[in-house]
Protein backbone atom coordinates (compact mmCIF):
# COMPACT_ATOMS: atom_id res chain seq x y z
CA UNK A 1 0.00 0.00 0.00
CA UNK A 2 1.10 3.77 -0.76
CA UNK A 3 0.42 6.85 0.24
CA UNK A 4 0.63 10.48 -1.65
CA UNK A 5 3.74 12.16 -0.24
CA UNK A 6 4.42 14.54 -2.81
CA UNK A 7 3.03 18.45 -2.68
CA UNK A 8 3.44 20.51 -5.38
CA UNK A 9 2.24 24.06 -5.37
CA UNK A 10 1.85 26.93 -8.54
CA UNK A 11 3.58 29.96 -7.50
CA UNK A 12 4.02 32.31 -10.36
CA UNK A 13 1.18 34.14 -10.83
CA UNK A 14 1.62 38.04 -11.52
CA UNK A 15 -0.84 39.35 -8.47
CA UNK A 16 -2.17 41.86 -10.92
CA UNK A 17 -5.27 42.89 -8.88
CA UNK A 18 -2.95 43.66 -5.85
CA UNK A 19 -1.51 46.77 -7.60
CA UNK A 20 1.83 47.64 -6.58
CA UNK A 21 2.19 45.46 -3.45
CA UNK A 22 2.87 42.37 -5.83
CA UNK A 23 4.93 44.71 -8.13
CA UNK A 24 8.37 43.51 -6.28
CA UNK A 25 7.13 40.50 -4.32
CA UNK A 26 5.58 37.46 -5.81
CA UNK A 27 2.46 37.22 -4.22
CA UNK A 28 2.67 33.99 -2.00
CA UNK A 29 5.76 35.42 -0.34
CA UNK A 30 3.61 38.79 0.84
CA UNK A 31 4.50 38.76 4.71
CA UNK A 32 1.75 38.28 7.09
CA UNK A 33 4.28 38.47 10.33
CA UNK A 34 7.68 39.22 11.10
CA UNK A 35 9.87 36.70 8.20
CA UNK A 36 6.81 34.39 8.21
CA UNK A 37 5.37 34.69 4.42
CA UNK A 38 2.13 33.45 3.14
CA UNK A 39 3.55 30.42 1.69
CA UNK A 40 4.93 29.36 5.14
CA UNK A 41 1.87 28.88 6.66
CA UNK A 42 0.84 27.11 3.52
CA UNK A 43 3.75 24.57 3.63
CA UNK A 44 3.84 24.19 6.69
CA UNK A 45 -0.05 22.80 6.71
CA UNK A 46 0.75 20.86 4.07
CA UNK A 47 3.78 18.99 5.61
CA UNK A 48 2.62 17.83 8.81
CA UNK A 49 0.09 15.81 7.35
CA UNK A 50 3.10 13.73 6.09
CA UNK A 51 3.99 15.49 2.62
CA UNK A 52 7.66 14.69 2.46
CA UNK A 53 8.52 16.38 -0.75
CA UNK A 54 7.51 19.76 -1.81
CA UNK A 55 7.75 20.96 -4.81
CA UNK A 56 7.46 25.11 -5.84
CA UNK A 57 6.74 26.12 -9.65
CA UNK A 58 7.62 29.20 -9.71
CA UNK A 59 7.86 32.16 -12.74
CA UNK A 60 7.02 35.49 -12.53
CA UNK A 61 10.12 37.13 -9.78
CA UNK A 62 10.76 33.22 -9.32
CA UNK A 63 14.61 34.14 -7.98
CA UNK A 64 12.93 35.04 -4.70
CA UNK A 65 11.18 32.01 -4.39
CA UNK A 66 13.98 30.08 -5.15
CA UNK A 67 16.29 32.13 -2.78
CA UNK A 68 14.20 31.76 -0.34
CA UNK A 69 13.11 27.78 -0.03
CA UNK A 70 15.08 26.08 -2.65
CA UNK A 71 16.91 23.36 -0.09
CA UNK A 72 14.71 24.14 2.81
CA UNK A 73 13.07 21.75 5.06
CA UNK A 74 9.74 22.13 6.20
CA UNK A 75 8.39 20.29 9.53
CA UNK A 76 10.20 16.82 7.64
CA UNK A 77 9.67 17.81 3.97
CA UNK A 78 12.16 18.35 1.70
CA UNK A 79 11.33 21.67 -0.76
CA UNK A 80 12.74 22.56 -4.17
CA UNK A 81 11.98 24.87 -7.06
CA UNK A 82 11.53 24.54 -10.57
CA UNK A 83 11.52 28.05 -12.55
CA UNK A 84 9.92 28.51 -15.63
CA UNK A 85 11.73 31.01 -17.66
CA UNK A 86 8.84 32.11 -20.17
CA UNK A 87 4.87 32.66 -18.54
CA UNK A 88 3.27 29.31 -19.48
CA UNK A 89 0.02 29.13 -17.69
CA UNK A 90 -0.79 26.78 -14.53
CA UNK A 91 -0.81 23.82 -16.81
CA UNK A 92 2.50 24.78 -18.91
CA UNK A 93 4.31 25.35 -15.52
CA UNK A 94 2.69 21.92 -14.45
CA UNK A 95 4.28 20.25 -17.88
CA UNK A 96 7.76 21.21 -17.36
CA UNK A 97 8.21 19.19 -14.08
CA UNK A 98 6.35 15.93 -15.30
CA UNK A 99 9.75 14.50 -14.78
CA UNK A 100 9.89 15.08 -11.26
CA UNK A 101 6.47 13.69 -10.49
CA UNK A 102 5.15 10.61 -8.72
CA UNK A 103 2.25 8.67 -10.47
CA UNK A 104 -0.38 10.62 -7.63
CA UNK A 105 0.41 13.63 -6.45
CA UNK A 106 -0.88 16.36 -4.46
CA UNK A 107 -1.46 19.85 -6.05
CA UNK A 108 -2.51 23.28 -5.06
CA UNK A 109 -2.57 27.18 -5.43
CA UNK A 110 0.40 29.20 -3.41
CA UNK A 111 -1.97 32.23 -3.05
CA UNK A 112 -5.10 30.10 -1.68
CA UNK A 113 -5.21 28.90 2.50
CA UNK A 114 -7.72 26.26 2.72
CA UNK A 115 -7.49 24.40 5.93
CA UNK A 116 -8.60 21.16 5.24
CA UNK A 117 -7.64 17.61 5.99
CA UNK A 118 -5.99 17.23 2.91
CA UNK A 119 -5.16 13.41 3.66
CA UNK A 120 -9.19 12.92 3.37
CA UNK A 121 -8.94 14.56 -0.22
CA UNK A 122 -5.82 12.05 -0.85
CA UNK A 123 -6.99 8.80 0.07
CA UNK A 124 -8.28 6.64 -2.37
CA UNK A 125 -8.43 7.63 -5.97
CA UNK A 126 -10.59 5.89 -7.64
CA UNK A 127 -9.01 4.30 -11.31
CA UNK A 128 -11.32 5.84 -13.30
CA UNK A 129 -10.84 9.40 -11.96
CA UNK A 130 -7.95 11.69 -12.90
CA UNK A 131 -7.90 14.02 -10.20
CA UNK A 132 -9.75 15.18 -7.44
CA UNK A 133 -11.03 18.87 -6.26
CA UNK A 134 -11.16 19.94 -2.64
CA UNK A 135 -14.42 22.25 -2.88
CA UNK A 136 -15.88 25.10 -0.40
CA UNK A 137 -19.13 26.08 -0.15
CA UNK A 138 -18.69 30.30 -0.04
CA UNK A 139 -22.11 32.65 0.27
CA UNK A 140 -20.82 35.07 -2.75
CA UNK A 141 -19.18 33.20 -5.79
CA UNK A 142 -19.24 35.58 -8.21
CA UNK A 143 -15.72 36.71 -7.66
CA UNK A 144 -14.65 32.87 -7.92
CA UNK A 145 -16.81 30.70 -10.21
CA UNK A 146 -19.00 28.08 -9.15
CA UNK A 147 -18.19 24.33 -9.25
CA UNK A 148 -21.38 21.78 -10.03
CA UNK A 149 -21.18 18.47 -8.38
CA UNK A 150 -23.39 15.10 -9.11
CA UNK A 151 -22.61 12.14 -6.50
CA UNK A 152 -18.52 13.50 -5.65
CA UNK A 153 -18.37 13.89 -10.33
CA UNK A 154 -17.87 17.29 -10.96
CA UNK A 155 -20.15 17.84 -14.07
CA UNK A 156 -19.09 21.30 -15.02
CA UNK A 157 -17.55 24.67 -13.79
CA UNK A 158 -19.99 27.94 -13.82
CA UNK A 159 -17.74 31.44 -14.95
CA UNK A 160 -17.18 34.23 -12.45
CA UNK A 161 -20.12 36.42 -12.49
CA UNK A 162 -20.51 39.41 -9.94
CA UNK A 163 -24.64 38.74 -10.06
CA UNK A 164 -24.05 34.93 -9.12
CA UNK A 165 -26.34 34.04 -6.87
CA UNK A 166 -25.20 32.18 -3.57
CA UNK A 167 -24.72 30.06 -1.66
CA UNK A 168 -22.33 27.38 -4.12
CA UNK A 169 -19.36 25.55 -4.44
CA UNK A 170 -15.99 26.69 -5.69
CA UNK A 171 -12.82 25.59 -6.76
CA UNK A 172 -10.40 25.37 -3.38
CA UNK A 173 -7.78 25.37 -4.97
CA UNK A 174 -6.20 22.05 -3.59
CA UNK A 175 -5.91 18.85 -6.62
CA UNK A 176 -5.03 15.07 -6.21
CA UNK A 177 -3.93 14.23 -9.80
CA UNK A 178 -2.59 11.56 -11.81
CA UNK A 179 0.75 12.05 -13.22
CA UNK A 180 -0.74 11.23 -16.47
CA UNK A 181 -2.61 14.92 -16.55
CA UNK A 182 0.58 16.68 -16.44
CA UNK A 183 1.96 14.53 -19.22
CA UNK A 184 -1.10 15.75 -21.81
CA UNK A 185 -0.08 18.70 -21.22
CA UNK A 186 1.18 20.20 -24.99
CA UNK A 187 2.21 24.06 -24.49
CA UNK A 188 1.00 27.03 -22.76
CA UNK A 189 -2.25 26.58 -21.01
CA UNK A 190 -4.65 27.06 -17.71
CA UNK A 191 -5.51 23.97 -15.47
CA UNK A 192 -8.72 25.53 -14.42
CA UNK A 193 -9.80 26.97 -17.74
CA UNK A 194 -8.66 24.26 -19.94
CA UNK A 195 -7.68 21.37 -18.34
CA UNK A 196 -10.45 20.54 -15.22
CA UNK A 197 -13.19 21.43 -18.00
CA UNK A 198 -12.33 18.64 -20.40
CA UNK A 199 -12.16 16.22 -17.42
CA UNK A 200 -15.28 17.35 -15.91
CA UNK A 201 -17.15 16.35 -19.38
CA UNK A 202 -15.10 12.89 -19.40
CA UNK A 203 -16.46 12.38 -16.00
CA UNK A 204 -12.59 11.94 -14.80
CA UNK A 205 -12.95 14.33 -12.32
CA UNK A 206 -13.80 14.38 -8.68
CA UNK A 207 -14.70 16.74 -6.09
CA UNK A 208 -14.96 16.74 -2.34
CA UNK A 209 -16.49 19.37 -0.29
CA UNK A 210 -14.91 20.64 2.74
CA UNK A 211 -15.75 23.90 5.35
CA UNK A 212 -12.11 24.22 6.76
CA UNK A 213 -10.73 28.09 7.06
CA UNK A 214 -10.57 29.70 3.51
CA UNK A 215 -8.73 32.51 2.57
CA UNK A 216 -7.50 33.93 -0.84
CA UNK A 217 -4.95 36.74 -0.95
CA UNK A 218 -5.60 38.18 -4.08
CA UNK A 219 -6.90 40.97 -3.39
CA UNK A 220 -5.61 43.94 -0.66
CA UNK A 221 -8.37 43.54 1.54
CA UNK A 222 -7.95 39.55 1.86
CA UNK A 223 -4.45 40.43 1.99
CA UNK A 224 -5.16 42.46 5.10
CA UNK A 225 -7.11 39.98 6.67
CA UNK A 226 -4.67 37.27 6.13
CA UNK A 227 -2.26 39.78 8.52
CA UNK A 228 -5.02 39.86 11.05
CA UNK A 229 -6.76 35.76 11.07
CA UNK A 230 -3.75 33.69 9.87
CA UNK A 231 -1.64 34.15 13.12
CA UNK A 232 -4.53 32.77 15.16
CA UNK A 233 -5.51 30.17 12.66
CA UNK A 234 -2.15 28.48 13.24
CA UNK A 235 -2.83 27.97 16.60
CA UNK A 236 -4.47 24.71 16.78
CA UNK A 237 -6.16 22.52 20.03
CA UNK A 238 -3.55 19.52 20.19
CA UNK A 239 -4.46 15.78 20.89
CA UNK A 240 -1.56 13.80 22.96
CA UNK A 241 -2.58 9.98 22.55
CA UNK A 242 -0.20 7.11 24.09
CA UNK A 243 0.15 4.62 21.62
CA UNK A 244 0.42 1.17 22.59
CA UNK A 245 -3.16 0.09 24.34
CA UNK A 246 -4.49 3.52 22.82
CA UNK A 247 -3.73 2.87 19.21
CA UNK A 248 -2.25 -0.23 18.65
CA UNK A 249 -3.14 -3.68 20.51
CA UNK A 250 -0.34 -4.30 23.15
CA UNK A 251 1.87 -7.17 22.64
CA UNK A 252 4.71 -6.56 24.53
CA UNK A 253 7.34 -4.65 23.50
CA UNK A 254 5.49 -4.11 20.05
CA UNK A 255 7.91 -2.75 17.08
CA UNK A 256 7.13 -5.53 14.26
CA UNK A 257 4.63 -3.78 11.78
CA UNK A 258 3.48 -7.65 10.76
CA UNK A 259 2.71 -7.30 14.73
CA UNK A 260 0.31 -3.97 14.07
CA UNK A 261 -3.17 -4.57 15.30
CA UNK A 262 -5.24 -1.30 15.62
CA UNK A 263 -7.20 -0.85 18.79
CA UNK A 264 -10.92 -0.82 17.09
CA UNK A 265 -11.65 2.93 16.34
CA UNK A 266 -8.87 4.25 16.26
CA UNK A 267 -7.48 4.92 12.53
CA UNK A 268 -11.19 6.77 12.51
CA UNK A 269 -10.55 8.33 15.96
CA UNK A 270 -7.03 10.00 14.80
CA UNK A 271 -9.67 10.70 11.12
CA UNK A 272 -12.09 12.42 13.33
CA UNK A 273 -9.73 14.60 14.85
CA UNK A 274 -7.80 15.67 12.24
CA UNK A 275 -11.01 16.88 10.14
CA UNK A 276 -12.13 18.62 13.80
CA UNK A 277 -8.57 20.29 12.57
CA UNK A 278 -6.78 19.51 15.95
CA UNK A 279 -2.87 18.53 15.78
CA UNK A 280 -2.80 14.39 16.69
CA UNK A 281 0.27 13.84 18.27
CA UNK A 282 1.69 10.71 19.75
CA UNK A 283 3.90 10.24 23.43
CA UNK A 284 4.76 7.22 23.54
CA UNK A 285 7.66 5.00 26.28
CA UNK A 286 9.55 2.84 24.41
CA UNK A 287 11.93 1.03 26.94
CA UNK A 288 12.50 -1.93 24.68
CA UNK A 289 14.74 0.27 22.97
CA UNK A 290 16.89 0.54 26.02
CA UNK A 291 16.63 -2.98 26.78
CA UNK A 292 17.73 -3.93 23.29
CA UNK A 293 14.19 -5.68 22.50
CA UNK A 294 14.90 -3.36 19.20
CA UNK A 295 16.45 -0.89 18.30
CA UNK A 296 14.90 2.68 16.80
CA UNK A 297 14.69 2.14 13.22
CA UNK A 298 12.50 -0.59 14.00
CA UNK A 299 10.42 1.67 15.89
CA UNK A 300 10.50 4.08 12.85
CA UNK A 301 9.40 1.38 10.75
CA UNK A 302 6.91 0.63 13.11
CA UNK A 303 5.20 4.07 12.84
CA UNK A 304 5.92 3.82 9.37
CA UNK A 305 3.33 1.17 9.00
CA UNK A 306 1.37 2.91 11.01
CA UNK A 307 1.22 6.18 8.81
CA UNK A 308 0.27 4.04 6.01
CA UNK A 309 -2.68 2.25 7.38
CA UNK A 310 -3.87 5.87 8.53
CA UNK A 311 -3.60 7.48 5.39
CA UNK A 312 -5.63 4.80 3.62
CA UNK A 313 -8.39 5.63 6.16
CA UNK A 314 -7.54 9.15 5.19
CA UNK A 315 -5.59 10.16 8.54
CA UNK A 316 -2.50 11.47 9.77
CA UNK A 317 -0.54 12.06 13.39
CA UNK A 318 1.68 15.29 12.88
CA UNK A 319 4.23 13.91 14.94
CA UNK A 320 6.06 11.13 17.28
CA UNK A 321 7.39 11.53 20.58
CA UNK A 322 9.30 8.75 21.95
CA UNK A 323 11.52 7.97 25.24
CA UNK A 324 14.05 5.09 24.41
CA UNK A 325 15.50 5.37 27.78
CA UNK A 326 14.82 3.19 30.90
CA UNK A 327 16.64 2.52 34.30
CA UNK A 328 17.17 -1.05 33.86
CA UNK A 329 18.53 -0.50 29.74
CA UNK A 330 21.13 -2.71 28.74
CA UNK A 331 22.32 -0.24 26.23
CA UNK A 332 24.28 2.17 27.20
CA UNK A 333 23.05 5.55 25.66
CA UNK A 334 19.92 4.68 26.97
CA UNK A 335 20.37 3.27 30.27
CA UNK A 336 18.79 6.39 32.33
CA UNK A 337 16.59 6.27 35.05
CA UNK A 338 13.64 8.63 35.65
CA UNK A 339 14.85 10.24 32.17
CA UNK A 340 12.76 13.65 32.51
CA UNK A 341 11.01 12.57 29.02
CA UNK A 342 10.05 8.95 30.60
CA UNK A 343 6.29 9.06 31.67
CA UNK A 344 4.72 9.63 34.25
CA UNK A 345 7.45 12.79 33.77
CA UNK A 346 6.10 15.73 31.31
CA UNK A 347 8.84 16.00 28.59
CA UNK A 348 7.71 14.72 25.71
CA UNK A 349 4.87 16.93 25.85
CA UNK A 350 6.73 19.84 26.95
CA UNK A 351 8.82 19.51 23.93
CA UNK A 352 5.78 19.25 21.76
CA UNK A 353 4.64 22.36 23.39
CA UNK A 354 7.66 23.87 22.61
CA UNK A 355 8.04 22.75 18.77
CA UNK A 356 3.95 23.35 17.71
CA UNK A 357 1.70 26.07 18.06
CA UNK A 358 -0.35 24.37 20.41
CA UNK A 359 -3.57 25.90 22.16
CA UNK A 360 -3.61 24.97 25.16
CA UNK A 361 -7.14 25.68 26.15
CA UNK A 362 -8.99 22.39 25.32
CA UNK A 363 -5.84 20.17 24.11
CA UNK A 364 -5.56 17.21 26.52
CA UNK A 365 -4.40 14.00 26.84
CA UNK A 366 -5.45 10.31 26.16
CA UNK A 367 -3.77 6.99 27.83
CA UNK A 368 -4.11 3.77 29.28
CA UNK A 369 -2.25 3.80 32.45
CA UNK A 370 -1.87 6.65 35.26
CA UNK A 371 1.29 7.56 34.43
CA UNK A 372 -0.33 9.14 31.26
CA UNK A 373 -3.02 10.91 33.71
CA UNK A 374 0.20 12.16 35.81
CA UNK A 375 2.59 12.93 32.54
CA UNK A 376 -0.67 15.33 31.78
CA UNK A 377 -1.16 16.57 35.23
CA UNK A 378 2.43 17.61 35.30
CA UNK A 379 2.48 19.51 31.99
CA UNK A 380 -0.66 21.47 33.01
CA UNK A 381 -3.01 19.62 30.56
CA UNK A 382 -6.33 17.19 31.52
CA UNK A 383 -5.49 13.84 31.24
CA UNK A 384 -8.43 11.25 29.99
CA UNK A 385 -8.01 7.16 30.60
CA UNK A 386 -9.06 4.74 27.56
CA UNK A 387 -9.88 1.72 29.45
CA UNK A 388 -10.94 -0.02 26.02
CA UNK A 389 -13.04 -0.02 23.73
CA UNK A 390 -13.64 1.97 20.44
CA UNK A 391 -11.44 4.93 20.56
CA UNK A 392 -13.59 6.60 18.29
CA UNK A 393 -16.75 6.81 20.69
CA UNK A 394 -14.26 7.56 23.75
CA UNK A 395 -13.14 10.86 22.20
CA UNK A 396 -16.06 11.81 20.65
CA UNK A 397 -17.51 11.28 24.19
CA UNK A 398 -14.54 13.65 25.29
CA UNK A 399 -15.28 16.45 22.27
CA UNK A 400 -18.88 16.47 22.24
CA UNK A 401 -19.40 17.82 26.08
Amino acid sequence: MTMVQQAVFLVGGRGTRLGHLAQETPKPLMEIEPDRRFLDYILENTARQGFTEILLLAGHLGEQVEARYNGMRVRGANVSVIREHAPQGTGGALRLAADRLDSVFLLANGDSYFDINIRALAAGLPTKAAARLALREVPDPGRYGSVVLENETVVRFLEKDPHMAGPALINGGIYVLRREVAESVTGPCSIESDIFPELAATGRLEGKAFDGYFLDIGLPETLSQAKLELPLQRERQCVFLDRDGVLNADSGYTHQPEDLVWIAGAREAVRYLNDRGCLVIVITNQAGIAKGYYTEEDMHRFHHAMTIGLAAEGAHIDDWYHCPYHGAGIVAPFAVADHPDRKPNPGMILKALADWPVQRQGSFVVGDRESDLEAARRAGLQGHLFDGGNLLEFLKSLTNR
